[in-house]
């Protein structure tokens, strides 16, 4: 008799398995990680197994996407996000440290030189998520929380 709670390995480790809740849940305006069931740690992205201590069992779990800016860089031309700078939008690549701990390097909408300046000096500094529509899949980018 087969278990239907349990999953196959070659279910388990199909990538689509992760990626397809992650990528869903942006378009609905949910962050998915995994945390894991052995140290707590949270990978974000979501990922098979833990990072920090390597342990297999993880669970999915929701980010509220709050967390601070720790630095930021203006991009250059090799590395420009082109499709915002078609759009004439404004931004910075970033240091984003999630308040359920996660860090990654994301887009920081809405940051020009002048607020560059301002804000320099008062790192780390809040930031919310923004879910944006990017035609054929939603991403997830920041913009300060003021």
């Amino acid at each position: 008799m087969m278990d239907r709670n349990r999953i196959s390995t070659e279910e388990f480790w199909n990538p689509e398995h992760v990626v397809e809740k992650f990528w869903n849940g942006l378009k609905e305006g949910t962050i998915y990680a995994k945390e894991c069931k052995e140290c707590g740690a949270i990978e974000f992205p979501p990922h098979h197994a833990c990072n920090a201590c390597g342990y297999h069992d993880t669970e999915w779990t929701t980010l509220t996407g709050k967390g601070v800016l720790k630095t930021f860089v203006f991009t250059g031309a090799l590395n420009a996000r082109l499709e915002l700078e078609d759009m004439g939008l404004k931004y910075v690549c970033g240091e984003v440290q999630l308040e359920e701990g996660p860090e990654m390097n994301a887009v920081i909408l809405g940051i020009n030189k002048k607020k560059a300046r301002e804000i320099t000096d008062k790192l780390p500094v809040k930031v919310r998520p923004v879910f944006y529509d990017m035609g054929r899949y939603t991403t997830l980018f920041f913009e300060l929380d003021e």
